[in-house]
């Protein structure tokens, strides 16, 4: 069977929004590469990573697994590839809490997603996520994010919050929640919104003396920046945000 065959299409749900054509190019194996992350019982671990290049696809899959009383930060953006995907699924054991910051920007005809599977099986695990996008031109910004709560995991908290920003008309941003909760004793939520910037903020500014611009620069700055929030190295979530807001330089 041809390796075009085998790839992902449309009618699967977790590939519904996403540039399916552009998978053709990638080398054959890679789309089942995926990188194993292991947080053992009471560790801490946080990683930042960056998608970007000029590859056609940019493309990173992360298997996570935290044990008992671990934590594990994930704080990403996406900014490469004609198709940019972080994908990632995540096992959680008693008392683990899962943390995601994620932001995909892109303009032109760029696909730009974060897809994640949240496995809660255990009692007492904690999960949030925070995904922002911001699109121009003809771009899309996707995120499908599932979360699994088997029937014994009482206690369970998990949440999602996604927001999108369309600076041009011809962008659109798609959010895809999917909640299977089994357990009665749980608290899980999720929210979403699509908007442009707010013009009344803009004229607020500008009738203080600052330059529309920069205006735009701030309030942009402001909508990614909630999806760092939960970064403790000061350092590094302002390389973050400095990084984001390189890439929108020339649209703003």
């Amino acid at each position: 069977m041809s390796q075009a065959a085998l790839l992902p299409t449309r009618r699967d749900e977790a590939w519904r929004y996403s540039d399916t054509d552009a998978l053709g190019t990638l080398a054959p194996g890679r789309l089942d590469a995926w990188r194993n992350i292991d947080v053992g019982a009471g560790e801490q671990l946080v990683e930042t990573l960056v998608l970007d290049g000029s590859d056609p696809v940019a493309l990173d899959r992360l298997r996570v697994t935290i044990g008992e009383g671990g934590h594990f930060a994930l704080f990403a953006l996406v900014i490469g590839g004609d198709l940019g995907r972080l994908e990632v699924e995540v096992s959680l054991a008693e008392g683990a809490h899962f943390e995601l910051g994620g932001v995909t920007l892109g303009g032109g005809e760029t696909t730009r997603e974060i897809v994640t599977k949240v496995d809660h099986g255990q009692p007492g695990a904690t999960s949030n996520q925070v995904v922002r996008s911001v699109h121009w031109g003809k771009s899309a910004g996707n995120f499908l994010g599932q979360i699994e709560v088997a029937r014994h995991a009482q206690k369970t908290d998990a949440g999602q919050s996604f927001k999108g920003l369309l600076l041009e008309r011809g962008a659109s941003v798609n959010s895809v929640p999917q909640l299977e909760i089994f357990a009665d004793d749980v608290k899980c939520a999720h929210g979403a919104a699509i908007g442009q910037l707010d013009e009344q903020a803009g004229f607020y500014m500008a009738a203080r003396g600052l330059p529309p611009e920069t205006a735009r620069r701030l309030m942009v700055q402001a909508f990614i920046g909630d999806a760092f929030v939960a970064m403790v190295d000061d350092e590094a979530r302002e390389a973050m945000t400095e990084r984001a807001l390189e890439q929108l330089e020339a649209r703003l």
